[in-house]
Order: structure tokens, then sequence, then C-alpha cells
């Protein structure tokens, strides 16, 4: 069924070489399986997707479908109709008062003659639809560099008309660029970090460190509310809870204070490694910035990076924290973020931590710790959660 149409337009993906049709499968894939169960069909056109929606799909739903997909720019819900002047201006006429545009502000029209052969020229197109315009908002003016309104004419295989487009995440699709597994805590950086990724073309999954009872279940329920929000962006994922109270009361009681961090830290990757391995991904992914904490110097970074041959790979690390912040309120994280629920690294943080670790002298310590059975054992009892491509629990 072709009701509802709105038009995609292709970032970053129309720079592709040879494997271009690559991405573009992908992200008619991903749009196609977000929208499900509904009936959907996505046509190419030069620079562009034609997604036909079925009309019971809702157009909130096609629109956070097409708001959480990366790899895309923009979108718009559009109109088509027989390239004829009369038959562009009728149709302006009938969906302008269901759009944006008002009196009260100002306009442009914007043209894209893609078929030569079409009678007028861009300019002419331009001056019937201005016509139209002004006819149904008198006091409108126009602008050609700083509209509040634009009213877009593309002529194709038939004539399109849309407005209020809106901005896409840009990026490449989901899925292009391999699997990461993503350390995602309670704080503001993590989710940030596994969205970051998501617009390189990564998948991913992630996994919280829970150290029940010194971090609550609501803890735990925030993590997993986190989770069900990059999902969309991530196109889906499986949260994998590892209970680590036995490994952080044994850093605490048999390691140095000073080193605490550090040594979960070390803890985590070797954790996180296992699971990567058993679940296909080939990297993994920090929240972790620069000089941001005592844990996250240049020295400190190289010690934890050492601890697996996995590479690690940190979107935020030359951000600042407002930068961070920003991004985190785009994807609507920040809220939830910062409810007051610690996560374990904070519970056993140590007062003075070590800033400038030697690594060989780091890794001697935390050899001495003695975690492996206590990894495994971790392992073995993670419990998994996934989301779906639109962010809602499902059985895992």
């Amino acid at each position: 069924m072709k009701d509802k149409l709105y038009l995609i337009k292709e970032g970053e993906i129309s720079l592709k070489g040879g494997n271009r049709n690559l991405f573009e499968k992908r992200l008619r894939h991903n749009i196609k399986d977000k929208l499900r169960p509904y009936s959907s069909e996505i046509d190419k056109q030069k620079g562009r997707l034609y997604a036909y929606i079925s009309e019971e799909a809702s157009d909130e739903l096609v629109e956070k479908v097409l708001k959480t997909t990366t790899g895309l720019t923009g979108y718009a819900k559009a109109y088509r109709t027989e390239k004829d002047i009369e038959a562009i201006k009728a149709k302006a006429r009938e969906i302008l008062p269901f759009s944006r545009f008002s009196s009260n502000g100002s306009f442009r029209i914007t043209v894209k003659r893609e078929d030569k052969t079409f009678p007028l020229n861009s300019h002419d197109i331009a001056i019937a639809l201005a016509e139209v315009v002004t006819s149904l908002y008198p006091d409108i003016k126009v602008d050609l560099d700083n509209p509040d309104y634009t009213l877009t004419c593309e002529i194709r295989n038939e004539a399109y008309l849309y407005t209020d487009e809106e901005k896409g995440e840009g990026g490449l699709p989901s899925g292009t660029a391999g699997k990461g597994m993503l350390l995602l805590s309670g704080g503001i950086d993590s989710p940030v970090a596994g969205y970051m990724m998501a617009k390189r073309g990564m998948r991913a999954d992630a996994i919280y460190f829970h150290a029940y009872p010194y971090t609550s279940e609501l803890a735990l329920d925030k993590v997993k509310t986190l989770a069900s929000m990059i999902a969309p962006y991530l196109q889906g994922l499986r949260l994998f809870v590892v209970p680590f109270t036995e490994g952080q009361l044994h850093i605490r009681d048999k390691g140095y204070e000073e080193e605490a961090t550090l040594m979960f830290r070390a803890a985590m990757m070797q954790t996180a490694q296992i699971l990567a391995e058993k679940n296909g991904a080939g990297a993994i992914i920090t929240g972790e910035a620069l000089s941001q904490v005592a844990s996250q110097t240049i020295d400190a970074m190289s010690f934890t990076d050492s601890m697996t041959d996995l590479l690690v790979i940190r979107p935020l690390v030359g951000m600042d924290k407002e930068e961070i912040i920003a991004k985190a309120k785009h994807i609507g994280t920040y809220e939830t973020s910062i409810l007051p629920y610690e996560d374990c690294c904070v519970v056993f943080s140590p007062k003075h931590p070590i800033t400038r670790p030697v690594k060989e002298v780091s890794r001697r310590h935390f050899e001495e710790l003695d975690m492996d059975s206590i990894i495994r054992k971790a392992v073995s009892d993670t419990v998994i959660y996934s989301f779906d491509a639109n962010g809602r629990e499902i059985d895992a």
C-alpha cells in the first residue's frame, strides 16, 4: 500500500564508491525493520529515497523512526503529483494549510529540476509557487537566506512537494561498520558514546556491571532505560548485566586503595573481551574523555587498554563535558543519566585515586589479585536484556 510518502535524503552514503549499494541497502533495511509490522516500500532515485508507508502507521511513529535512523541527513513528508504546473500549484494549495506555514514569518521556494525536459525552468516554477503561497498568506515575506518556512518542489519522474523538512542524524547506517561492546554505566557519557558509534555505522551490545546491594535495583532500572533510549540508534541491542559485587569487594579488600578504580577498569576490560568474543563484537566502546576523571588520564587509559586484545574505541576522548551534555540532551538520555542512582565505579571509588600509574607495576598488581575465577563466574551469571530497534524490551 503506497498511501503515505516520505522523502529521505542520503548523506555520507552518497560519497561511497563501488560499495554504495551496500550502504543504501542497509539503510533501507534499517528503516523497514523499525516500521514493522506496517507495510512499507522504499524506492531509490538520484540522491533520494522515497518511502511509501501504510497509512496505518502514524506520522509520529514514522518521524521517530527516521529521526533515530543513522545514515540519512534529512526527511520530510512529501506529496506527489503529475508534472504539470497547474497540478503542482493545486497540490501546493492542498498541502500548505496543513504545514507550519503562516502569515507570521518568511518563506522561500526551492526547486530541484532533475528532469530537464520539463517545459518551465526552476525560476519559473518558483515564481508560480510563490504566488500560491502569497495568495494563502498575504502578510508573509520572502527571505531567500534565512526563511522561517521552505516549500520545495522536485521535478523527477513525477513532481514532488514537501515542507517542514527535518534534519536527520547523518553518518552511516548502523550495521555497516562491524559490532562493538559498549561499557554502559548510569552516567551521562557512555550512552552518548554508543550513539556516536552508531553514527559511524557500528552495531553494539552493552555491558553493565552491577554490584548489588551496593548499587540498587533502581540503578539497574536506570541503565535499562538508557539502553532502551539508545537502542533505536544502534538498531537494537542486548544489555549484559554482569553481577560484580564479589569482584568489587575482592579488589577493595586485596588491592591497593588508590588503585581500586584502575583495577576495576582492568577487570571490566577482561570481562568485556570475553563477552565480546562470545557475541561477535570486535571492539570495546567506552565513554571516557581525556582527563575528565583520575582513571581517564593517558597513563591510566594506556594501562586499561593493555588488559584486552581488542580495539578500545573512545568516541568522546577529545570532547569537554558541555559538548557531551549537549549530545545527551539531543538524544534524550540526559535527564535519565542524572537521576541520583550511582553505579558501582562511583560507590567503590577511592578518596585519592592514582592518576599516573606505571603500566608494568599496575599489571603486576592486577595479576596478584588473581581475578580469573571471579571474572569467569561473573560472566556465567550474567543476565541478558534485549531491546528491539524501536527501544522496546523483548525476550532475550
